[in-house]
């Protein structure tokens, strides 16, 4: 019952999003109808997905339903199970937060000549689109759903369409989306080939040999892997998010590409189901590339969007890593194991989904209120937007996976699931793993350092520009949008047991284990494998922090009972200090852009100027544009050249051609 009631909370769900594309799109040139209506619309689709997605994970088995829409001999199937139901709640969670952000943020453009209307109108349409995908059960539908969510955020990612920057992202954005969709539906074809059918039961059912199960998986691994920004299929990520507008640079970043891991999922370990260890190790070796790259190319950016972008790229490095920790373990014949590490990754995604939401839209916030996005511009905003800045620290204390926010758990049930690699019989896989470990490891320290720079240059000292001084807190509902988030890391990270209670079915159907030993001590201690190995206390890391916090405000109160005169100290005679003094991003990441620099294409110069001060040039490249993209660009334009040369003019030539294209076909049929 209640899992065909969550089955009708996401359909109303899809349904709300597309009364919000049409309200959006039928109301005209009206912006307060997209204020009043299109954005609470969005929210309650929000709502409804949540409800869906907690019946459906605390449900047993799965509710399909048939739909008499796309072709008249292959009707959409929809399914809802526990892996659709996780999802269904990590798009929720953050199209709540948006649709409580979304209205006082949206009247920052009515003054502007951007349309409202496809604002509105694509933002729907993509909340569908996702919706539909995770609601899929054939590969049919599953592809029109994930047209429909490429097409729609490539519209909202060319929303300002009048800077050339933001075309040229959205052309790139939507060039690689169409590659990886081919991608999919090529690891479809092979599915359906031996399953003899589209829909995702005769899928199931299909025999595969060790060969076309590796196909299936690089296809699957190639598609899905391109729309979640793996490195070096990540050069869309940083030139697409930054351009949309912030709330859609949230639901990108938090829920699409969730949305390509739930592809990945369900290919792999639910279509395809026979795992081989190998698929592990590949998984292992990408995740742990794209952690540490990530999060030093985020390290070197000045623009807060970008580097948030960058910074995704790291996170999902970091959930493919327990994916590939799980397959691994599944492979060599440890459920357990892999079941750890998969709830692991699923932790992480809805970690990532809550603080990179909440980030996105405190950028936004900042966009809004101070007009600017470049950390070198900004400073004091605490003073300014004290609640954005509050908010903005759980995030950034989130990200960086310090207790007791949600990004330590996930992170540490990973470490956890890989400090058993002594348990395979392999020596081989038993030294890979410590090596992902230690890179995991070091992109931790780096991600701390990257959001140390960013808050402090970004909400401490002083302002660097105009537009930062005239900074004002933003409006009540965009406060509520980032607060809802920020609660929600705190109560992810206080009560991992009862969150992983809700993970362990995905687990289950997946995996075909769980992890109940995590809460056998009770609902007060996570102990992953057993008490003896591993345990920790979320609740009690709490009422440290406050026992600290207290001492610490009763310890700096107790002297100032008195009443104490306080004037500037003495400077030996300096000047008093100006917002050009302080610590800048760029000199922040400077001692590990030296380390690194083999990493990064570097153009570093201080021109000289005879009639001006000398200025400090920065360029950081990636090299991956240069040995993967560029050389494909070149190829393509060389290609092009060639083939324009067939068009002469001549008629006869043409009918050459014709001729010699016919007797080509002729001699393949005959």
């Amino acid at each position: 019952m209640s899992l065909s009631f969550a089955l009708l909370l996401a359909g109303l769900a899809v349904v709300l999003a597309l009364g919000s594309s049409g309200v959006a799109l039928f109301a005209g040139r009206e912006p307060r109808v997209l204020r009043a209506a299109a954005m609470p619309l969005l929210g309650l689709a929000g709502v409804a997905a949540t409800l869906a997605g907690l019946f459906a994970l605390l449900g047993d088995g799965s509710a399909s339903t048939t739909l008499p829409l796309g072709l008249p001999w292959m009707p959409w199937h929809l399914r809802v199970d526990a892996l659709s139901g996780f999802f269904l709640l990590v798009i929720g969670l953050v199209t709540c937060a948006v649709g409580l952000y979304g209205p006082s943020y949206v009247r920052g453009f009515e003054s502007g000549r951007d349309s409202l209307i496809a604002l509105g109108g694509f933002t729907g349409l993509f909340l569908a689109g996702m919706l539909l995908v995770v609601l899929a059960d054939d590969a049919f539908l599953f592809m029109v759903a994930w047209e429909l969510m490429s097409l729609s955020s490539y519209f909202l990612v060319a929303f300002q369409h009048e800077n050339a920057a933001n075309r040229r992202a959205a052309f790139l954005y939507l060039l690689m989306a169409h590659i990886g969709g081919l991608a999919i539906l090529l690891g479809f074809g092979v599915l359906a080939a031996f399953g003899h059918g589209f829909d995702f039961d005769a899928m199931r059912a299909a025999e595969l040999s060790p060969l076309w199960a590796s196909l299936a998986f690089a296809l699957a691994f190639l598609g899905f892997g391109m729309k979640a920004g793996l490195v070096p299929l990540h050069a869309w990520l940083p030139e697409a998010h930054p351009v949309a507008p912030s709330h859609i640079s949230a639901l990108m970043s938090g829920v699409m590409l969730k949305v390509a891991v739930y592809g990945f999922i369900r290919v792999v370990y639910d279509l395809v189901g026979q795992v081989q260890w190998q698929w592990g190790v590949v998984l292992l070796a990408v995740g742990s590339v794209s952690a540490l790259m990530g999060v030093l190319f985020a390290l070197m950016q000045t623009d807060l969007k970008r580097l948030l972008a960058y910074s995704s790229v790291e996170n999902l490095g970091i959930i493919f890593i327990a994916l590939g920790l799980g397959l691994l373990f599944q492979g060599t014949d440890h459920p357990t194991l892999a079941a750890l590490a998969f709830v692991a990754a699923l932790y992480h995604v809805i970690n990532h989904a809550l603080f990179k939401g909440l980030l996105f839209l405190g950028a936004g916030a900042i966009q809004h209120s101070a007009h600017e996005r470049d950390l070198e511009q900004m400073g004091g905003l605490l003073r300014r937007m004290p609640w954005t800045g509050y908010f903005f620290l759980v995030g950034c204390v989130s990200i960086s996976a310090l207790p007791p926010f949600n990004g330590f758990v996930s992170e540490w049930l990973t470490f956890q699931a890989a400090l058993q690699a002594w348990q395979l019989e392999s020596g081989v896989l038993r030294s890979l793993i410590p090596i992902a470990s230690a890179v995991l490891a070091l992109t931790g320290a780096l991600v701390a350092a990257t959001f140390v720079k960013v808050y402090g240059v970004a909400f401490l000292g002083q302002a660097r520009s105009r537009h930062v001084r005239r900074a004002r807190p933003v409006p009540h509902g965009m406060r509520a949008g980032l607060g809802l988030l920020a609660a929600l890391c705190l109560l992810f990270g206080v009560l991992p047991t009862q969150i992983i209670a809700l993970i362990d079915p995905v687990a289950e159907l997946m995996v075909g284990s769980g992890v109940p030993q995590a809460g056998a001590q009770g609902w007060l201690w996570l102990t992953p494998i057993a008490p003896e190995t591993a345990s920790y206390s979320a609740p009690f890391s709490v009422l440290l922090l406050a026992l600290i916090a207290g001492f610490a405000i009763w310890w700096f109160r107790r002297g100032t009972v008195r009443r104490i005169r306080r004037c500037d100290p003495w400077d030996c005679g300096f000047a008093p200090p100006d917002p050009h003094m302080q610590y800048t991003a760029t000199s922040f990441a400077q001692p590990i852009r030296r380390v690194f620099a083999l990493l990064f294409e570097i153009e570093e110069s201080r021109p000289p100027f005879e009639d001006a001060a000398p200025r400090y040039r920065l360029r950081i490249g990636d090299r991956a544009w240069g040995l993967i993209y560029q050389p494909v660009a070149r190829a393509v334009e060389s290609a092009s050249r060639r083939v324009v040369r067939l068009q002469s003019g001549n008629v006869r030539v043409y009918l050459g051609w014709t001729l010699a294209t016919l007797l080509v076909l002729l001699w393949i049929i005959s």
